[in-house]
């Protein structure tokens, strides 16, 4: 038996992350993927400011180097649009670049990495057992919407209106510059994306909340043809789908010993399907609390998890609530087109950390009155 401080199993952004966090205080960290990398990974690879800003504290720098910035946002609805230039910009960056920068970031600081697909976890007095080949006094699962960790703790994965579906591809767009984000009026809450990733092709995709029946490839396929008539299906490669497990059904984050970061935790924005920021940051939380705190690793994680993000989490729950509703989506983007901080407001809320501020709200509800009272009729009341 191989003895470790702390164990992470899955090596993507939450668990790369989350070594690095652990290396930072000392512990000895063994990292495990059933995965070599670079390794793709379905997603639609936007990367907000809000990631870099994570790894950073962490000292992990350069993650996007050699990617063109992205400074420029445009949400379409069948009612209208809203265009404008982010506070910050985005990038787009391919997983099979992400990842290995990170994986690399959590190497050079001494995390130990090995390709093993783990099979078993089993939480002792003292200690977590990894398929009785690996030991550690903390263990940390970041293995996905379809986590193995999550289950041996007694947590089954989403479902319902808790999960989404999502489809990506890539193709040849060029002159597009700035981040797309397309509803649709059929089957809301869905939409489509085209994001640049600045060499004349952009990663492309679309993405719907689940009903209870199974989706199709062909229906996401003609969904995101649909929605983005600039583009040929037959020009897309790389066409895979993925889960997505919706923060609005999180489990616990773990249980004594044994802690749930990324995907593997259910946090993925529920407004927008974004899960970058939420991961590397669960990462950064969870790999500290594992490491100075392994025998009751859950509880500190949880506590500074409410603490940093519990009211973000909240409000982004209610934005996708009310989202729900078509005429609301519409009229947010209708406010959003006309106020520049309800524009930045909704960006921070889907992309970041950010709030459903009372000037956003109160907005939206404007949109609203002036197109319900647009579309009464007029009755004369006439007079004698």
């Amino acid at each position: 038996m191989i003895d470790y401080d702390v164990i992470v199993v899955g090596a993507g952004p939450s668990g790369a992350t989350a070594a690095v966090a652990a290396r930072r205080t000392g512990a000895s960290v063994l990292l495990l993927d059933k995965a070599s990398f670079p390794r793709d990974k379905t997603c639609g690879d936007g990367i907000a400011p809000h990631v870099l800003d994570v790894l950073g504290a962490l000292g992990v720098d350069g993650i996007a180097a050699g990617f063109e910035p992205v400074r420029s946002l445009s949400l379409e609805t069948p009612d209208g649009r809203a265009a404008g230039e982010l506070r910050r910009p985005d990038y787009t960056i391919p997983r099979y670049v992400l990842d290995a920068r990170i994986v690399d970031a959590a190497v050079g600081a001494g995390a130990e990495l090995r390709r093993h697909n783990v099979r078993e976890v089993r939480v002792e007095a003292d200690r977590v057992v990894v398929d009785d080949t690996f030991a550690a006094r903390s263990l940390i699962g970041a293995d996905g919407a379809g986590s193995m960790v999550r289950r041996s703790i007694g947590h089954q994965p989403n479902k319902g209106r808790h999960l989404a579906v999502a489809m990506r591809g890539y193709v040849a767009f060029p002159g597009l510059t700035d981040q797309r984000i397309v509803t649709s009026g059929p089957r809301w809450p869905a939409y489509a994306w085209a994001f640049p990733i600045g060499d004349g092709t952009a990663n492309v995709g679309y993405g719907e909340v689940m009903r209870g029946q199974p989706l199709s490839r062909a229906h996401l396929l003609d969904r995101m043809a649909d929605l983005l008539p600039e583009i040929d299906l037959a020009d897309v490669t790389r066409l895979r789908a993925h889960h997505l497990p919706l923060s609005t059904s999180q489990p616990r984050h773990g249980n004594g010993r044994v802690l749930l970061v990324g995907d593997a935790q259910s946090l993925i924005n529920p407004f927008t399907g974004e899960g970058i920021f939420y991961a590397v940051l669960s990462g950064s939380i969870a790999g500290h609390a594992a490491a100075v705190a392994p025998a009751n690793a859950a509880r500190v994680y949880a506590t500074a998890w409410r603490r940093r993000l519990g009211r973000h989490l909240r409000h982004s729950a209610a934005a996708a609530w009310l989202a729900r509703r078509p005429t609301v989506i519409q009229a947010a983007v209708r406010a959003a087109g006309n106020d520049r901080q309800v524009f930045d407001s909704i960006v921070e809320l889907g992309l970041g950390d950010g709030l459903l501020h009372p000037r956003t709200l109160g907005r939206i509800a404007r949109e609203l009155t002036v197109r319900t009272e647009q579309a009464r009729p007029f009755v004369h009341g006439g007079g004698r």
